[in-house]
């Protein structure tokens, strides 16, 4: 992403030193995982939403390095967070924090994590920038709760699938935006076309995800997860949808039953290919991404601007 290097690379540069100040604790344990958690950080994508959308706005501003700081805060908790529920123990190809230290102490951290973001924003008085976080934060619970919900009885259609990746997904995206245009204008109209925008993206983000378990790029690692975790994803349910009955009673069936059999997760995964639901995923996947990148046609076509359209790339270009 040489563009978005180049237009903010350098802030980018300086929020990695402030974060990981604002993580430091006295707690000789407790710093430790910090340093762990810092070390294999991914890309820091949220972090490049926010300024991309302060610099396309109007300027960077301390208050955007601290909303940018808030996010990436609130998304390393949620991680920690999720790691433990499904008892994960790898992320990003390293132990997780709950499998090198038990889930008490993970969770533990995961509220450390929110809590330093809470107390950074409080003690700059940026209410509205914190109002943003936490209702995402509220949406991410409600939808994971939801989908957990309906899971069990594999009764999603797609109206249900975009409420929960629109909640679980998308609102932590679609506050990194509008966070970034708040902290440069104060301008409150900016930040919801920002977090419209940041939804669209986050929307097509985790379509994006979706397809990886179809086994439509070589990323290495297994496909037919979600089926295994009996997931309702966006090729599935349209395969359901257009099925005849007999069909559809055979695929719930495997789901329900045999999803951690390999060769019936197989013949799910070729059926929802044969069914054309591979192809419906990514043209809806472009429709969102085409959808958020009309909402910044109104600002100029500046270097900003380019680097944004250049990370949506990214985002639904990426192989893994």
């Amino acid at each position: 992403m040489q563009q978005v290097q180049k237009v903010i690379g350098n802030e980018l540069a300086l929020f990695e030193k402030k974060f990981a100040d604002s993580v430091k604790s006295t707690n000789p344990l407790l710093d430790r995982i910090m340093r762990f958690i810092i070390k294999r950080k991914g890309k820091q994508m949220r972090p490049m939403f926010v300024f991309l959308s302060a610099r396309i706005a109007g300027e960077v501003r301390g208050s955007t390095y601290r909303a940018a700081s808030l996010i990436e805060l609130l998304h390393t908790a949620s991680l920690v967070h999720d790691d433990v529920v499904d008892n994960s123990i790898k992320r990003r190809n390293f132990f997780s924090v709950n499998a090198l230290w038990k889930n008490k102490i993970a969770v533990l951290v995961g509220d450390y994590l929110l809590s330093k973001g809470l107390l950074l924003s409080m003690e700059h008085g940026e209410h509205k920038i914190l109002e943003i976080t936490s209702r995402a934060v509220k949406e991410m619970s409600e939808g994971e709760l939801l989908q957990m919900e309906k899971a069990r009885r594999l009764d999603i259609d797609e109206g249900l699938y975009f409420d929960i990746i629109r909640a679980k997904t998308a609102s932590l995206l679609a506050s990194a935006c509008s966070s970034g245009a708040y902290s440069a204008t104060g301008d409150e109209g900016v930040a919801e076309q920002f977090r419209l925008f940041g939804e669209k993206v986050g929307i097509a983000f985790q379509i994006k995800d979706d397809l990886f378990d179809y086994g439509q790029d070589n990323i290495g690692k297994p496909t037919g997860i979600d089926i295994k975790e009996k997931k309702m994803t966006l090729p599935l349910i349209y395969a359901l949808q257009h099925a005849e009955k007999a069909d559809k009673r055979r695929i719930i069936y495997t789901v329900k039953n045999n999803s951690t059999d390999r060769n019936k997760v197989n013949e799910v995964i070729e059926y929802v290919q044969r069914s054309g639901g591979i192809e419906y995923a990514h043209g809806k996947m472009l429709q969102y991404k085409q959808d958020a990148l009309q909402l910044l046609d109104t600002f100029p076509d500046t270097p900003a601007l380019q680097a944004m359209r250049e990370l949506v790339d990214y985002v639904i270009d990426r192989k893994y």
